[in-house]
C-alpha cells in the first residue's frame, strides 16, 4: 500500500499563513519545529514535513478505516535532504512508513509506503492539469493547486 501527497508551492504561498503564532504547534512536534527553524528554506521544510505526514496518513486511514487526522501525532524522523530529493520516515502509533520526496521550485511531492523497498517500484505521474485518470487505476491520487500526482505500484 502506498500514499502520496503534493503541495503546489505557489498556491501554498497564497493560501497558507503557517508563520502565524501557534500554527506550527498544531501540526508539528517540537523536534519538527526545530527542523523548520534551522532549515535554510523554512517554507520548503514546512511543506516537506506536511507531505510526509499526509502521505503516511493516507496509507494508515485506508488500512484502518479511521479518518481522524491529527498531524502532530504523525512524527517525521530520519530525514535526509539532498539537492532535489529527500528521504525519511513517519511514525504513527506503532506503524512506521518510509518516504521519498521530490523537491523543486514548483512543488513538493512525497510518496510513502510501509515497506522501504516498495518506494523504488512506485511509478509517479505529475501533471499540471487534471486529465481523466480513473481508468488508469492509480493506487493513490493527490492534487493541490495546479498539480495532480498519480502513484502506481
Amino acid at each position: 500500500m502506498i500514499g502520496n501527497d503534493i503541495v503546489d508551492l505557489k498556491q501554498a504561498a497564497k493560501d497558507s499563513n503557517w508563520g502565524r503564532k501557534g500554527y506550527l504547534d498544531k501540526l508539528f512536534t517540537a523536534s519538527e519545529q526545530c527542523l523548520i527553524a534551522s532549515a535554510p528554506d523554512a517554507n520548503l521544510m514546512v511543506w516537506l514535513l506536511w507531505t510526509m505526514k499526509e502521505s503516511a496518513y493516507k496509507i494508515n486511514s485506508r488500512k484502518t478505516g479511521l479518518r481522524s487526522f491529527a498531524p502532530v501525532r504523525l512524527v517525521c524522523d530520519n530525514i535526509s535532504i539532498h539537492e532535489h530529493s529527500a528521504t525519511g520516515s513517519v511514525t504513527y502509533e506503532s506503524e512506521c512508513y518510509y518516504t521519498r520526496s521530490d523537491l523543486n521550485d514548483a512543488y513538493v511531492h512525497t510518496i510513502a509506503s510501509g515497506e522501504q523497498a516498495a518506494l523504488q517500484t512506485v511509478r509517479v505521474e505529475i501533471t499540471g492539469c487534471y486529465p481523466d485518470y480513473k481508468n488508469s487505476n492509480p493506487q493513490c491520487v493527490s492534487h493541490h493547486g495546479k498539480y495532480l500526482a498519480l502513484a502506481y505500484l
